[in-house]
């Protein structure tokens, strides 16, 4: 009780004065106040390894040394730190940077829109595009998917408790089953596209198909290649355009840049926000093959679409992906991760399901959804940061930044394993103790 009353009591600013939507705080009940790489610290001064990286936001760590220098010499030299969609010199030269080094290596050609500062905003310009392009309103989106909370990117979005916050009905999208969403022998592009080839089958014609590779608060439920290329064939063949979102995924936390590289797939349009700012700074970005970009002047803009100081971070950033030493220490670890997970699977086949998702976002589902938040909770007790994710909460994620150092990993890995033990061991005196009293009864 009285651990329960001082953690209210260090909380008791936020407790009254801040929303009740807020959410992170309630599962992470302490105030930080430093932070470097893959690690957090307490007023307390308690260390927390991190595996939650922002939700993905701080793929090259926390205060960045190599970004933040580029940060204090801009911001030292009077830099413009705010310009709308005016050109500037910091934005000239990631445009440059980003050309050079992520799209040409890769053959992609994009226009490049700056949409507003965060991933639903690159989510609703792409939704906007695709339907101005095409002149038709219905979108396509699939079963876990999560594209933001705005009402255009919330109607694309599947849970049904963010849904519901919408306060309003969700309209002009079509829900299809994800891959593997009826099981691995249930093709499901090929029941897409029997339904959209159907006259009967009440679905309009899209503008577009949307979809993440891999979906991360849905449950890390991965897309396969082939799948991928089923349905980038079905938008070809139907005049359809293909969004990819990126927001999560972009930027290196699958293993390569682009989430979707492996597939071979080539996106109409691509939306990119997160860990494209570099060094958590809000940033989006909306990649559209050059004969999609319809715009007229001024018909979608924003405020803060001209973050300067994110194109400095993002510029920097970028050099991560110009020869390619991080994407091997990200494939390195990433086995690592892969490998510890699949073990914990092995040791605990009645409490866990199977290892789930690829690269730096991996994690393990439990047969007892309540359970992976138990461990999550468990594993901050120890000083380790992560989250759930899946319809039911029922998936421990682990998502690190791509930079944290190998030995710090395999520590956050070792607090993994322990707080799963814990709380096994835990559920397991719990059922016996049922099962004596329901005896002695």
């Amino acid at each position: 009780m009285k651990k329960a009353q001082k953690s209210n009591h260090e909380l008791k600013v936020f407790n009254e004065m801040e929303s009740e939507v807020r959410s992170y705080c309630r599962s992470f009940e302490t105030v930080f106040t430093k932070a470097k790489n893959a690690r957090l610290w307490d007023r307390k001064g308690k260390s927390y390894i991190d595996f939650f990286a922002g939700a993905g936001a701080l793929n090259y760590g926390h205060n960045n040394d190599a970004i933040r220098a580029k940060l204090v010499e801009y911001l030292l030299s009077d830099g413009v730190s705010h310009s709308l969609d005016m050109a500037t010199e910091a934005k000239e030269t990631f445009l440059l940077a980003f050309r050079k080094t992520i799209l040409q290596p890769r053959s992609l050609d994009y226009k490049i829109m700056f949409p507003g500062p965060t991933g639903t905003n690159t989510v609703e310009s792409a939704l906007k595009t695709a339907r101005k392009v095409t002149g038709r309103t219905n979108v396509v989106c699939f079963t876990n998917a999560f594209h933001g909370m705005s009402l255009g990117s919330l109607a694309a979005t599947g849970n049904r408790f963010k849904r519901s916050g919408a306060g309003m009905p969700l309209g002009g999208t079509t829900f299809m089953p994800y891959d593997g969403y009826y099981g691995e022998h249930n093709d499901t592009a090929k029941m897409f596209e029997k339904l959209l080839e159907d006259p009967g089958s009440g679905i309009d014609l899209p503008a577009a198909v949307i979809l993440e590779t891999l979906q991360g608060e849905g449950g890390l439920n991965r897309a396969s290649d082939e799948w991928l290329q089923k349905i980038e064939n079905i938008c070809r063949k139907h005049g359809i355009l293909l969004i990819v979102d990126d927001v999560q995924m972009g930027c290196g936390r699958t293993g390569t840049f682009f989430s979707f590289e492996q597939s071979g797939i080539r996106p109409d349009i691509v939306c990119l926000s997160k860990s494209i700012g570099g060094y958590g700074f809000p940033l989006a970005l909306t990649l559209i093959k050059p004969e999609h970009d319809v715009w007229s002047p001024g018909e979608h803009n924003g405020t803060f679409r001209g973050n300067n100081l994110a194109f400095i971070a993002a510029t920097e950033a970028i050099r991560y992906w110009e020869d390619g030493r991080l994407q091997a220490h990200v494939a390195q670890n990433a086995d690592l991760i892969h490998g510890t997970l699949s073990e914990l699977v092995a040791d605990y086949p009645e409490w866990l399901s199977r290892k789930k998702g690829k690269g730096f976002i991996q994690g393990i589902a439990f047969r007892e959804p309540e359970l992976a938040g138990e461990m999550c909770r468990e594993a901050f007790r120890n000083g380790l940061i992560m989250e759930t994710s899946g319809a039911y909460d029922e998936v421990a994620k682990l998502m690190p930044p791509l930079t944290i150092e190998t030995e710090l990993l395999k520590q956050g890995l070792n607090i993994v394993k322990r707080s799963l033990a814990a709380v096994v061991e835990a559920k397991r005196k719990e059922l016996e103790a049922g099962q004596w009293v329901k005896a002695s009864v």
